[in-house]
């Protein structure tokens, strides 16, 4: 059986076009995902239109995702790390 603390996250590592690698909490990248759900409403994926709200929205693609296209040539991808060995 795995161990619990492999489904931790501490942080996580957010890559987006044209800028340098960021170090975010899950709050951050949360707010972070909300935003670009918002700004780039024709970018929403289709599995996301059962929830009623973009924080609904967003949390679950943050749990269950790792990518969001946000237009042609564009990303943002995120990955959970640990700070701590």
């Amino acid at each position: 059986m795995p161990d619990s603390i492999m489904y931790q996250e501490d942080a996580y590592v957010v890559l987006e076009t044209n800028q340098p690698e960021e170090i975010m909490s899950a709050e951050e990248l949360l707010e972070k995902l909300k935003g670009m759900l918002q700004n780039y409403p024709d970018e929403v994926p289709r599995e996301l239109s059962k929830f009623d709200t973009v924080e609904e929205q967003a949390k679950h693609l943050m749990e269950t995702g790792c990518e969001l296209n946000v237009g042609e040539g564009q990303y943002l991808q995120w990955y959970v790390i640990r700070l701590e060995k």
